[in-house]
């Protein structure tokens, strides 16, 4: 069937964060502390450990007094920076706004690079005709970040998990995001890098394509198959 909607997550999958060490450097700079190096690679490392970073490496556990917290984080934007905070508080650091400081900080627009292909995947499927919507469990608004890198032109819809209250592999968030493009689930194809969550849209009946979430100069063009897919 002649694929006529797009549904691309959005970190991992069209957008990486930044570095963790230019993500804690910008912490940094944003509350006026410096540290010298063997205290910068401790933070580093026990923030990386507990996953304090969206969109940066998983935690390598959640403690049970913190599990029901993390799993409905995506659901609200209030649930998302407790849950975080949550897990970076963990991890001792010089002053205590730095924790706030870097949690602001993963919002930034500057803080996301568009994997290389993005633009040019993204750009050739509005040339065929075919409809693109973001489909993210996220508890923040990635619009800007779209509209600073010039890739929201292309975009026709957002279904972010925190304005919707529903998060994937939910069927409800795929049935929404097809619903609104006005495609049916056969003729549309969801682009996504966590096999769980994303893979939840076969259960409607769309077709998935997987990509790897690996650094932007790791993948130059894991987002290019969707192209021969919309034919």
């Amino acid at each position: 069937m002649t694929v006529k909607g797009t549904l691309f997550d959005f970190s991992g999958t069209l957008f990486r964060a930044e570095p963790a060490e230019r993500w804690l450097r910008a912490g940094l700079d944003a509350v006026g502390l410096d540290l010298a190096p063997p205290e910068f690679a401790r933070a580093l490392g026990e923030l990386q450990a507990v996953g304090a970073q969206p969109g940066g490496t998983a935690p390598r556990e959640v403690h049970a007094h913190l599990a029901a917290g993390w799993r409905v984080r995506d659901l609200s934007g209030s649930q998302h920076r407790a849950a975080y905070l949550a897990q970076a508080r963990q991890v001792s650091l010089p002053y205590a706004g730095l924790h706030e400081a870097l949690y602001e900080r993963h919002k930034d627009p500057v803080a996301w690079e568009p994997y290389p292909d993005a633009a040019e995947v993204l750009a050739g499927l509005r040339e065929r005709g075919v409809r693109i919507a973001v489909v993210s469990n996220i508890g923040w608004d990635p619009r800007p970040v779209f509209h600073r890198h010039g890739l929201d032109r292309f975009v026709d819809a957002y279904l972010l998990s925190f304005e919707h209250g529903i998060t994937k592999p939910n069927p409800a968030l795929f049935q929404l995001a097809c619903a609104t493009l006005g495609t049916s689930a056969p003729e549309t194809v969801m682009v996504g890098d966590n096999r769980r969550a994303d893979g939840g849209a076969a259960a409607i009946g769309c077709r998935v394509h997987f990509v790897d979430h690996l650094p932007v100069d790791q993948r130059p063009d894991g987002l290019r198959p969707v192209l021969d897919l919309a034919g």
